[in-house]
């Protein structure tokens, strides 16, 4: 095994790519944010009671967990704070946040989504205050690598992801990879996990002849279809490409792998390998059947974890991610987890940027560690124990981090990119849109973004 270094480390490089920025901008025209009056900051909290009205996506088990504790954590800090929390899952997240930011009574904290659908949109809007000079008090440009910041940066105008002003930092680190049953594979005769698309496709050929269910799938929220086409495109186009296609530098929608990677995903649904009625089934019951030995292999991210090393099946799951042709380590789609942000509204700014801090320093990651989270800086005397999915994880994100291996999440496009992307993964599970017709949906969407552009 090699020797365990900081994640911090090795993300520097993993995601340089990902952090060169993108060549397109956001129509629309100046934002409030641009003009935002700051006062001085300091670590000073006050004495006075104080209300931190924090909305977060920590809904899931482990994650839920850790939030809970670094809440109360932080709340015997500060006696004179209290942290009012609002949990969410992403998907109601993303439809009532705006909403609630500009609001006459909008949260002090926010977990906003990365890329142009909502962190610029709410920069745009001056929803969001930039938060370079907590960063500079709470030394989070020391703490983070840079490529790490600029996921969580824009313009101060909304116009540009990984912009000059930073917007948040995270609290985990992610991959969306391949979660699979070693017992269900050998019993359909399968002695180790797939390492390609290919072996993928015809390992599920193998569990389906065997009588099992092959991929636990569950789109009714529809972000997981982001996933399941971003894990099979990452694992035929490799990480170049599809960090170009994202940004806006190089390649179409309608490319060859763009349109091969969905014809992938349709063919599993046309050969009976996904849970039927997949698109009316929700993605924490495509979990937990997995989590019970029913199906052969799962495709989502790390977010699942603690849920999963605690499942029914645990001893049995492991999880890894896929090579392209040609490549020597695996390609997929992560970085990090949502940003913590803090309103441009506030008036509690000092203590908003106490609590960040809290809950995404050294201290918070191995409270993320215990509770079967993966934090988006590892500590470096972190050591699962091999076997397990936790190892599994760890030795994933590390391996896959430092050979760039990182693409980023295909929503970042544009700033309707989630809508669009979203509904085209449904109706390719559902059949009613072809590949290319998938790829075509997806072209359009991003030409009528650059056009806007000018």
């Amino acid at each position: 095994m090699k020797k365990r270094t900081s994640t911090a480390t090795l993300l520097a490089g993993a995601l340089t790519a990902i952090a060169l920025g993108l060549t397109a901008c956001a129509p629309g025209g100046s934002a409030p944010a641009a003009s935002q009056s700051l006062g001085p900051v300091s670590k000073d909290i006050g004495s006075g009671k104080i209300t931190l009205t924090v909305w977060d996506q920590n809904t899931d088990g482990g994650i839920d967990d850790a939030q809970k504790q670094l809440n109360a954590a932080f709340e015997k800090k500060y006696p004179n704070v209290t942290i009012k929390r609002v949990s969410r899952s992403f998907s109601d997240l993303k439809t009532t946040l705006k909403l609630a930011l500009s609001g006459d009574n909008p949260p002090d904290v926010v977990q906003a989504n990365q890329g142009y659908p909502d962190m610029g949109a709410f920069v745009k809007a001056g929803l969001l205050r930039p938060v370079d000079d907590y960063a500079d008090l709470y030394k989070w440009t020391d703490y983070y690598p840079s490529s790490l910041l600029k996921l969580n940066s824009f313009s101060s105008d909304g116009k540009t992801w990984q912009g000059d002003k930073l917007y948040g930092v995270s609290q985990t680190g992610e991959l969306v990879g391949l979660y699979y049953n070693r017992a269900v594979l050998q019993k359909a005769g399968i002695s180790e996990p797939p390492t390609t698309l290919d072996e993928l496709t015809a390992d599920m050929a193998k569990v389906k002849a065997a009588g099992a269910l092959p991929l636990s799938y569950g789109d009714v929220e529809k972000s997981p279809g982001i996933h399941l086409y971003g894990f099979a495109l990452s694992a035929l186009a490799g990480s170049q490409k599809v960090n170009d296609l994202v940004k806006g530098t190089s390649g179409s929608w309608t490319g060859d792998d763009e349109v091969k990677a969905a014809s992938v995903v349709q063919g599993w649904q046309k050969s009976g390998y996904i849970t039927p009625g997949a698109n009316g089934v929700s993605r924490d019951a495509a979990v937990a059947s997995f989590g019970k030995g029913g199906a052969a292999f799962l495709i989502t991210g790390t977010w699942y974890l603690a849920t999963l090393a605690d499942a029914a099946a645990s001893k049995d799951i492991g999880f890894t991610a896929l090579k392209p042709a040609g490549s020597d380590t695996p390609v997929t789609m992560g970085g990090e987890g949502l940003a913590w942000a803090m309103t441009s509204k506030t008036k509690n700014a000092n203590a908003a940027a106490a609590y960040i801090d809290f809950i995404t320093d050294k201290n918070a990651s191995e409270v993320l560690v215990k509770t079967g989270n993966l934090p988006t800086v590892v500590p470096s005397d972190a050591t699962p124990a091999t076997g397990t999915v936790t190892g599994d994880i760890t030795a994933n994100y590390m391996t896959i981090s430092k050979s760039n291996g990182i693409t980023p999440y295909l929503d970042y496009a544009t700033p309707t990119f989630y809508d669009t992307l979203t509904a085209a993964a449904q109706d390719l599970i559902a059949e009613k849109a072809t590949p290319e017709q998938f790829g075509q949906k997806l072209q359009d969407d991003y030409a009528a973004f650059t056009k806007s552009n000018g």
